[in-house]
């Protein structure tokens, strides 16, 4: 493990565990600007991972979730406090907190890891991907037929909506594991893909490298690398096949 995938993965740790004091207590939802819940746990784990970044990385760039940062960067630091805010604040412990390190746009690092479950998932390219210091690998199914879905959600485009449909007759089960979670589910080979109809940059730097370094793929709904607001992840043997469903 590279100093600075290490230094991931402890500050993730540290960030995630941070949040589990507010974990299931009530705390105050205020709504953002676009419409979506943060707590003062999202915006103190940000925080802090910040700090410590600061700390051993003092002249690196830095986007997040809470705080922003320079979107022109290339090279900089990706931080999502808390990925699934509903998750967290429902108490449901299917929540993330996530951190890259992108070099020239591209991912070389990441960590996503849950604190409500204790689970750390972590990628560096060209090394593999882990889960709590095994290494992974995503399934083997070739079609969608018998395989098991998830999606993010009923948010789906309205052109997806009717194209889905064929996908969860061919399926063994579709279930709504969603945001980090289902990403992490394909990526330990545990599901065969995930339909995550909208996303922003800090929701997937971290599990794109972690998918595709466990043997996946990772592209938008049209099989696209360069992403707009929507992620599919998959073994990569059904891939094509799920991006051909989706665009028909």
């Amino acid at each position: 493990m590279s100093p600075r995938l290490s230094f991931a993965v402890d500050a993730a740790y540290k960030g995630g565990r941070s949040t589990l004091a507010l974990f299931q207590t009530g705390v105050e939802v205020i709504t953002k600007a676009d419409a979506t819940p943060v707590t003062v746990a999202d915006r103190g784990a940000e925080r802090m991972i910040r700090e410590l970044i600061a700390a051993s990385y003092p002249h690196d760039a830095i986007l997040g979730e809470e705080e922003g940062g320079d979107t022109g960067a290339l090279d900089r630091w990706v931080i999502d406090p808390i990925d699934g805010t509903k998750s967290f604040i429902s108490g449901v412990p299917l929540y993330a907190t996530l951190l890259s390190y992108e070099e020239n746009g591209e991912p070389l690092v990441g960590v996503c890891y849950f604190p409500a479950l204790d689970e750390m998932l972590y990628a560096e390219k060209g090394k593999g991907a882990f889960f709590n210091g095994r290494p992974i690998q995503v399934s083997r199914r070739e079609t969608v037929q018998g395989s098991l879905l998830c999606c993010g959600g009923s948010m789906l485009k309205a052109a997806h909506h009717h194209k889905i449909v064929d996908l969860v007759a061919k399926s063994l089960a579709t279930r709504t594991w969603c945001d980090a979670y289902g990403h992490a589910l394909v990526a330990s080979g545990r599901v065969d893909a995930m339909i995550d109809p909208v996303v922003s940059h800090w929701d997937i730097s971290a599990v794109a490298l972690i998918v595709r370094e466990a043997g996946g793929r990772f592209t938008d709904f049209n099989g696209s690398d360069k992403f707009s607001n929507d992620a599919l992840s998959s073994n990569g043997r059904l891939h094509d096949e799920i991006v051909a469903a989706l665009n028909s």
